[in-house]
Formats: structure tokens, sequence, C-alpha cells
């Protein structure tokens, strides 16, 4: 299988934004955020199939999303909720996306990925929600 960039960027290969990581999860904010504070959470062995996880994996992986969520509550209290969506279309690698929204049309935004990454912006909100 080749490498997904979700690898590249584990592997340090690609730079990322990072804010989590532990013994299966690796988490960064979204170069194309749905919303601002859109965060990533990767699994880190590279898995297509979010039920060919192992065990360990899953539960690692969804203790992850519930510790940063409750986070991402915190930084955005404003927010009625924060977003869980795993689809796993866009990147052949199992990943969560969290992000904080107050209405389902935010949910469903779709970002322009053809505009450049505000990198000073993502670097700011990382450091808000970093737990690492």
């Amino acid at each position: 299988m080749e490498e997904s960039i979700f690898t590249k960027i584990i592997k340090g290969e690609i730079p990322c934004h990072k804010v989590y990581e532990d013994e299966f999860t690796f988490g960064f904010m979204d170069i194309h955020p749905i919303q601002p504070g859109h965060v990533l959470l990767v699994s880190k062995r590279q898995v297509t199939n979010f039920f060919d996880l192992s065990d360990e994996e899953y539960q690692g992986l969804m203790a992850a999303t519930k510790k940063m969520a409750r986070h991402m509550s915190g930084v955005f209290p404003d927010k009625k909720r924060i977003g869980v969506m795993i689809e796993g279309l866009d990147v052949d690698h199992v990943h969560v996306k969290l992000f904080p929204v107050d209405t389902g049309e935010q949910f469903r935004h779709e970002p322009d990925m053809n505009v450049e990454p505000d990198h000073d912006a993502l670097a700011d909100m990382a450091k808000r929600l970093s737990i690492t």
C-alpha cells in the first residue's frame, strides 16, 4: 500500500500544526477547515477501513476523540457542539474530523481546496487546541 499523506505527516515528512499525540493517534489542524478549529485525528497505523483497526487502536482513537472534543468545548464555549465526522473518503487512512459548530449547515460547508492555507491562523489555533 502506498503511504498516505497522513502517514507522511505522522513521520514528519510533511509539516503540520500538531495538537495531539498518543500511542495510537495523531492529531493536527486541517489545512482546509470546514470551520475554524477543524481538527483531524488519525490512526498512527495506516488502515483504510475504520473497522479494520484492532480493538485497541479503535478504543484509543475513540478515547482521543472524546478527549479532544471535550478540550475543544472548553476552547470554543460559544459553540453549541463539537461536530464529529468519520467518513474516510478523501484520504485512504482512518481519520476522525472534529470541528466546532452551531448549526447543521456549518457541518456541511465545503472548503475551497484551491485556497492557500493561512498557516499563521492555523498555528495560532493549534496553540489554543494543543493538548500534547
